[in-house]
């Protein structure tokens, strides 16, 4: 791929790359004194390395590398695998982001267990919680396997060796500074990876001749449909929407980062800036890769990477080791974020309730022991599960399918019990497990039918049940947390700094 020359200059940079992100942590292991501090980066992060985190976690290495290589395979359709997602985000910012702010801000949430646990009891917490550290925990195993493949395609070192090392760097990175340490590296990270995926773009835009030469080489290839932008199925789109869209709702991260902002307007902008960053660079990587087929005509038997061999052909020495860095920041940007949200549920929805712990210098600890337990169960499961992927996939659907109802209509409709809502994230994730075990019948995706028995569980319980703790939920509703909850913020600290 690389000429040996090349390779040893990368893994120069890479090594000083990854020893900067080290030190950049330890930095700030001091200021992080509290679990809210490690776990919500102290409710107090501004605007700038807010939008960066976001965006940084939104696209990974995954992200870059397979939509790139889709592109390359199907052409401009692949935009509609971003679309949904974006169309059901600017949903969830424009209606959903102020409650989940203010529910966060008002009871001192720290994972969206403790949102389903307020609003439907403490024994819907369980099945949330499963639906977490599933989704989370393989997720952050496919980032080990992330720098692993990195590592593996640029220096040759054993994949099992890889993993290993990016299960240590990740650890180490995320145990140290918490959420605060991530969120301000994201804001380095995030400037990386952006400006990377935007002079990616411009390079292979200038060196292709631009769109007129990318739709000539297409009707030359008798291949019109890869630069017609609806050139993929209206089933695909649909699942795209319920799947990686509907995600959106429920993805733990996003609930911390609106918890961890210093302000509303400081969550409100930062994820619509986001939103804009995000939906371009996006949409960049979906063009680079159709202008690496129509414009450069690279061919490849392995579109997955595309990416290096645009480098490969199109940039200088100088170029492509900044482009590698820009790539390796996108899974780290990625990988710590996904990291800290499933080992905060281990600390705030198993260690917390079940222990009892109310120190909170205790609770700090455990929230770093929950960091070493989370890499554990991701390493494991990165070394000895062969499709993880599936794994994640189907982790993902039991998020959606079991937490997606539950958290809209606990929101919405004050006539839904406690009994309905934890019915109905059982009977959601179950139905999309055993979906998935059974090889999704007639090729449906186990999110229709998960969701599907969710909504019928929900209503069908509720029609039978009454909800119990008739005040906490008229204060849970939606129409209750639409204002802003700047000030009620500084009455908890102010009392919380009394108390102590």
């Amino acid at each position: 791929m690389f000429d040996p020359n090349v390779k040893t200059t990368i893994l120069i940079a890479v090594f000083l790359y990854s020893f900067a992100i080290l030190a950049h942590s330890f930095y700030f292991f001091k200021s992080v004194k509290t679990s809210d501090d490690y776990n919500v980066a102290g409710r107090s992060i501004p605007t700038f390395p807010m939008i960066l985190s976001i965006v940084g976690t939104a696209t990974g290495g995954a992200s870059l590398l397979g939509f790139m290589g889709d592109a390359y395979n199907g052409g401009l359709g692949m935009l509609w695998m971003i679309f949904p997602v974006y169309l059901v985000g600017a949903l969830w910012i424009l209606f959903f982001l102020k409650p989940i702010r203010n529910l966060g801000t008002k009871y001192r949430m720290v994972t969206l267990p403790d949102y389903i646990a307020l609003r439907y009891g403490e024994k819907s917490r369980l099945p949330a919680l499963l639906c977490i550290l599933v989704a989370y925990a393989s997720i952050t195993g496919l980032q080990f396997i992330a720098i692993a493949t990195f590592l593996n395609l640029m220096f040759g070192l054993n994949m099992t060796a890889g993993i290993i090392i990016g299960c240590v760097f990740l650890t180490l990175k995320t145990y140290i500074g918490g959420l605060k340490a991530v969120i301000w590296a994201d804001s380095i990270q995030g400037t990386i990876q952006t400006l990377g995926i935007i002079i990616l773009f411009v390079t292979v835009f200038l060196s292709s001749g631009g769109w007129s030469t990318v739709k000539e080489n297409a009707l030359a290839m008798n291949q019109p449909q890869l630069v017609d932008i609806f050139g993929i199925s209206t089933v695909s789109v649909f699942v795209f929407m319920f799947t990686l869209g509907a995600y959106q709702f429920v993805r733990q991260d996003n609930w911390q980062r609106v918890w961890a902002a210093k302000t509303d307007k400081v969550a409100t902008n930062s994820n619509w800036l986001a939103w804009i960053v995000g939906l371009t660079t996006s949409i960049l990587i979906i063009l680079t890769g159709v202008f690496a087929l129509l414009g450069l005509n690279i061919k490849t038997d392995q579109p997955s990477l595309i990416f290096y061999q645009v480098l490969n052909e199109t940039m200088p020495l100088p170029m492509i080791v900044i482009m590698v860095i820009a790539l390796v920041a996108t899974i780290v940007s990625c990988a710590d974020s996904f990291f800290m949200a499933g080992a905060s549920s281990i600390a705030n929805d198993i260690i917390k309730p079940y222990f009892n712990i109310t120190d909170d210098r205790k609770m700090l600890a455990y929230s770093r022991l929950s960091v070493i337990i989370l890499s554990v169960i991701a390493l494991v499961m990165a070394l000895s599960i062969p499709q993880l992927v599936p794994l994640w996939v189907a982790g993902t659907a039991m998020l959606t399918s079991g937490l997606l109802v539950p958290v809209i209509a606990g929101m919405l409709f004050k006539r839904v019990s406690e009994t309905a809502g934890t019915v109905s994230i059982w009977t959601g994730l179950l139905t999309a497990v055993s979906w998935q075990l059974a090889g999704q019948p007639f090729g449906i995706h186990q999110v229709f039918p998960g969701l599907l028995i969710s909504i019928i569980a929900i209503v069908i319980v509720t029609l039978f049940t009454k909800p119990q703790n008739i005040e906490r939920i008229e204060d849970m509703t939606y129409s209750n947390n639409l204002g802003s909850s700047d000030e009620l913020y500084e009455q908890t600290t102010l009392k919380e700094e009394t108390i102590l």
